[in-house]
């Protein structure tokens, strides 16, 4: 293994190099998205804004190509080759999750993709980090503990986990800063969770991802110049469940994901009441928002009811910011209570 601090210096420089490739490629692809046309409106203002679409697949690249950095550091110059296979696993399955995303952006937003052929194209996907983690069969569940399923954790729930993830970041989003806001939070408590821990290669994975969302998130935060796409969503839910996996801390990813499985909840109870829902507000002249149906059923209505609430009034920043902020909650809670459960 590295010294420490020569592996340190080796996941800042190849975090900087996703940092600044992500911020280059998504600089240009804001122009470059208008030339063709790929924009969309955003809907949670009170007039016509078209914003591009889709940025969210420089992230998939720029992380991508970060992990080969670091890789490549590794074994040119201190001859290693630490973690290479479970990140070259990485890669690849980031670099293909994102791309079925980006090819349901471009397809057109409710005409992409079926729901169904999603999951059928996403399942294979997760085939670098089925084969990585052959021989391994312990999962770690929380008020459960260490449970052994044998084979059916690396060819059954290790798939089920990946595609699972990447549906359910897509879930709750759709207010400017929102998903990537998420992303960050997600990566930086898995950072500080593997730094803790000393769990390779995921604290090596998640300062990488890190980064690159940083760069992105400049451009997508309030008022976006840039949406992520479901590049984006699809791409770092699966990167997430991979690095959980990757680490064997499921206990701690599952708590960490809280806000997804309540999304879940609201969703369902939507579809009881025959409502297939949409996240955005509606917007009022004044660019203030008020909630989409008489029930919640995401957790940015219930952001929306709570804001008015309290303020009297909601705006779409404020709703990022509120579940921003439950995010961080949730992961101050799980770094503090992951030994009892």
């Amino acid at each position: 293994m590295l010294p420490i601090w020569t592996e340190t210096i080796y996941v800042v420089l190849a975090s900087l190099a996703s940092f600044a490739l992500s911020l280059h490629l998504v600089r240009w692809w804001i122009h470059k998205a208008r030339e063709i046309g790929l924009t969309g409106k955003d809907m949670n203002k009170p007039i016509d804004i078209q914003v591009p679409e889709s940025g969210g697949i420089w992230v998939g690249v720029a992380a991508s190509f970060g992990l080969l950095i670091f890789i490549a550091l590794q074994i040119y110059v201190s001859g290693y080759k630490d973690y290479n296979l479970e990140l070259m696993a990485l890669a690849l399955m980031l670099f293909m999750s994102s791309f079925l995303g980006f090819l349901d952006d471009i397809l057109g937003w409710k005409k992409g993709l079926k729901p169904w052929s999603k999951i059928i194209y996403m399942a294979p996907l997760a085939l670098p980090i089925v084969v990585i983690k052959a021989g391994y069969s312990i999962i770690t569940l929380p008020f459960i503990g260490p449970v052994n399923l044998g084979l059916l954790y690396p060819l059954v729930l290790v798939p089920i986990g990946i595609l699972g993830a990447a549906n359910a970041f897509n879930m709750l989003a759709g207010y400017n800063g929102l998903e990537a806001g998420q992303g960050i939070l997600l990566m930086f408590f898995a950072l500080i969770y593997s730094l803790i821990r000393g769990l390779h290669p995921s604290l090596e994975a998640s300062a990488i991802m890190l980064a690159a969302i940083a760069g992105f998130i400049i451009y997508n935060w309030y008022p976006a110049k840039v949406f992520p796409g479901n590049s984006f969503t699809h791409g770092l839910g699966a990167y997430y469940a991979a690095i959980v996996i990757m680490g064997n801390f499921e206990k701690f990813g599952i708590m960490l994901f809280t806000l997804y499985f309540i999304e879940l909840a609201l969703f369902l109870r939507g579809l009881k009441d025959g409502i297939y829902k949409e996240n955005f507000g509606r917007v009022q002249p004044d660019g203030t928002i008020l909630p989409p149906y008489d029930k919640c059923y995401s957790l940015t209505h219930v952001a929306i009811k709570i804001l008015i609430k309290i303020k009297g009034y909601a705006r779409e920043k404020d709703v990022t910011l509120f579940i921003l902020s439950l995010q961080i909650l949730v992961g101050i809670i799980t770094l503090a209570i992951i030994r009892y459960v």
